[in-house]
């Protein structure tokens, strides 16, 4: 196991990375010794959360569980008003604390009910998907998506602590485990080139034989990529921008698919639009994207074109949450490990990429 500690404005808080990880839930919430105890989670992932509430129970503290219906679709007002509920009926109070269980919709949605309850009670996040253990249980953005718009609704909850147990990614299934390799290779080719040399030569024992001891480094190198941009930018006011490369053309997919497609495959399909749109503007080498493009290749991403119509992904871009004045700030990659925030696209080269993407 390996154990990192994140800086943020409410104090740092840990996160810890093994395997079979739940004495050290118990212990953590132990230290945290909540007045009570509520986890959500989702209908595909319910036997990991009943494995914290014994966990937990084990430490003295009753809990429940709400179970959410799996999938994006669970990031709606209507489901927030349901978790909403639970901790009413649970009777957490300020003392409380609320326990994610799940990957990216359960940590986006819990973290916001958490957020808003009682104007505030302690979150633990206990990732159970690779997607949310190198991305969106770090950081401490919540939210949930707009009719129109992904996580347009939201706020910043920084958890108390952040449980990753890699065992929880054997029994992922194949498209969900690759999906998350999206985040990691955006993380390699914006942030980490040691990453991106990393992920090549064991590219095979990532993407096929899901080797533990390799997944504990890759997660590690992920979450402290990301931990030193949020240090810097915990309320995403500049360079935490630099976490959006592959987001601005993947959000807008997922926008215009009714969120059908999946996150890692939008963001991939994000990424090689950037690049793309990087070479026409001479901001990096056709090497460059070659060399982005074929190690998402190796974890089969996006796969299949995305069925999705152009004009819909083009218009949902203008939407972008980090767009000015309905001018959207790129991110685009200079060379492999370094990309830059802040560009502007003229809309003939955005159409032509997103076009060929989709072709």
């Amino acid at each position: 196991m390996v154990r990192l500690i994140l800086d943020s404005s409410a104090g740092g808080y840990p996160v810890l990375i093994g395997t079979n990880l739940q004495r050290e839930l118990r212990n953590v919430v132990t230290r945290l010794d909540p007045t009570g105890a509520a986890i959500i989670t989702d209908t595909n992932v319910r036997p990991w959360a009943v494995k914290a509430a014994k966990a937990i129970k084990r430490a003295g503290l009753k809990t429940a569980i709400h179970a959410v219906p799996a999938g994006e679709h669970s990031k709606t007002m209507s489901q927030l008003q349901h978790v909403l509920s639970f901790l009413e009926r649970q009777q957490i109070d300020r003392g409380g604390c609320v326990i994610a269980v799940g990957g990216g919709t359960v940590g986006d949605l819990a973290g916001l009910a958490a957020a808003m309850w009682q104007r505030g009670v302690r979150l633990i996040a206990v990732p159970t998907t690779l997607l949310a253990m190198v991305d969106s249980s770090i950081g401490g953005k919540t939210g949930v998506n707009g009719r129109r718009s992904k996580n347009a609704i939201g706020t910043f909850w920084q958890p108390s602590a952040v449980v990753s147990d890699l065992a929880a990614i054997e029994t992922l299934p194949a498209p969900s485990y690759r999906d998350a390799f999206a985040e990691v290779v955006k993380y390699a080719v914006a942030m980490d080139r040691g990453l991106f040399d990393l992920l090549q030569r064991n590219a095979p024992r990532l993407a096929d034989d899901r080797d533990l001891v390799m997944l504990q480094r890759v997660v590690f190198r992920c979450v402290a990529a990301k931990a030193l941009v949020v240090a810097k930018d915990e309320r995403d006011r500049g360079p935490r921008a630099i976490l959006n490369y592959g987001h601005t053309a993947g959000h807008a997919l997922e926008a215009a698919s009714g969120f059908r497609i999946s996150h890692g495959r939008a963001v991939a399909f994000g990424m090689r639009v950037a690049a793309d749109i990087a070479v026409s503007m001479e901001l990096c080498s056709r090497r460059v994207a070659e060399s982005q493009d074929a190690l998402l290749d190796v974890f089969g991403l996006p796969g299949r074109p995305p069925r999705a119509d152009p004009n819909r992904v083009i218009a949902a871009i203008a939407l972008d949450k980090k767009a000015r004045r309905g001018k959207v700030a790129w991110v685009m990659p200079r060379r492999i490990g370094h990309a830059e925030i802040g560009h502007a696209v003229p809309g003939a080269l955005v159409r032509r990429a997103v076009t060929r993407a989709l072709a």
